[in-house]
């Protein structure tokens, strides 16, 4: 058997991490989240190989005694103050999550965890200077507190394995979407003001472009390179390569929802909306050895299987 924590796990891609690694009978699984943004009503119900404890990785003694106790194989670390407003509207409480950070991977040196899955982001490119932005570059420009704490976690996690020997894998996520993702995020946000036929609102004139991965490719890449032991102490981007426009988003999701919605643009955002995202995700697609799943595909599952009105 394996034993695997995941932090964060009740939320988006945590929950959905859990239900893929549940498929898998040699799995015993732990999650841990405090709930701030996770919700417990995402996760499976109660089993045999599943538990769920509610503790904050930032407090040391509450995961300290959770690792101490079940001397996990695998930890999957993806607890994190996520959200563009909640990120920017309360800075310190998430760079109180390097904190968090340096509690997983010391716990993990000492208790033994063969691997660490550290969720970081596309932020922490910043303003990007190549396209597509490859795991070689150097991020340079990272300036908001959220991407500050991701390029500090991926130090720590680098500097844990060259010291103590603690082995890692790095994922890069760019915008991950799917069924029951929180309103928070644009996608969701986007079809639940097309449902209601409400102005869909845009910050700046919407030439901004993103790359959108549906939660299955996100989730069958993660997996795959868990299972295949493939890229240990390594950085992985996962994530769509077909960049899109947000104004063109919100027309597609318009035209999927056979909505009367209007496109209202707003004034920029100050900070924290980079003109252009688009990985490279060379390494994902040589593991999953597949197309990914189109913008138009993802989304029209979601509206017609009428996933995105359960978001927490």
């Amino acid at each position: 058997m394996r034993t695997i924590l995941v932090t964060g796990g009740a939320g988006f891609i945590g929950s959905a991490l859990v239900k893929r690694l549940l498929k898998d009978t040699n799995n015993d699984i732990v999650v841990v989240d405090n709930l701030l943004t996770g919700h417990i009503g995402k996760l499976p119900k109660a089993q045999d190989r599943l538990r769920f404890i509610k503790c904050d990785v930032n407090n040391r003694q509450g995961i300290g005694e959770i690792m101490t106790t079940y001397r996990f194989d695998y930890v999957f670390h993806y607890a994190a103050m996520v959200g563009v407003t909640r990120t920017l509207t309360h800075p310190i409480d998430v760079l109180n999550d390097i904190q968090g950070i340096k509690n997983i991977l010391e716990l993990s040196k000492n208790t033994g965890v063969k691997r660490v899955f550290f969720s970081s982001s596309s932020e922490v490119y910043g303003e990007p200077v190549e396209f597509p932005q490859n795991e070689e570059t150097t991020p340079l420009n990272s300036r908001l507190p959220y991407a500050i704490v991701k390029n500090v976690g991926e130090a720590f996690v680098k500097s844990f394995q060259q010291e103590f020997g603690l082995d890692y894998t790095i994922f890069r996520f760019f915008n991950t979407y799917g069924p029951y993702q929180s309103k928070d995020f644009v996608i969701s946000k986007f079809l639940l003001a097309a449902q209601q036929n409400e102005d869909i609102t845009i910050y700046g004139n919407g030439t901004q472009t993103r790359t959108f991965c549906y939660i299955d490719d996100n989730i069958e890449a993660t997996t795959k390179i868990a299972y295949d032991d493939a890229f240990i102490n390594d950085v992985v981007n996962i994530g769509n390569s077909i960049e899109i426009p947000i104004s063109d988003l919100a027309q597609k999701v318009i035209e999927i929802t056979n909505s009367k919605s209007r496109i209202v643009y707003l004034d920029p955002l100050k900070e924290g909306d980079m003109k252009r995202r688009r990985p490279d995700n060379s390494k994902m697609l040589s593991v999953l050895n597949k197309d990914l799943i189109k913008i138009e595909d993802g989304l029209k599952r979601i509206y017609d299987e009428g996933l995105f009105e359960q978001t927490h």
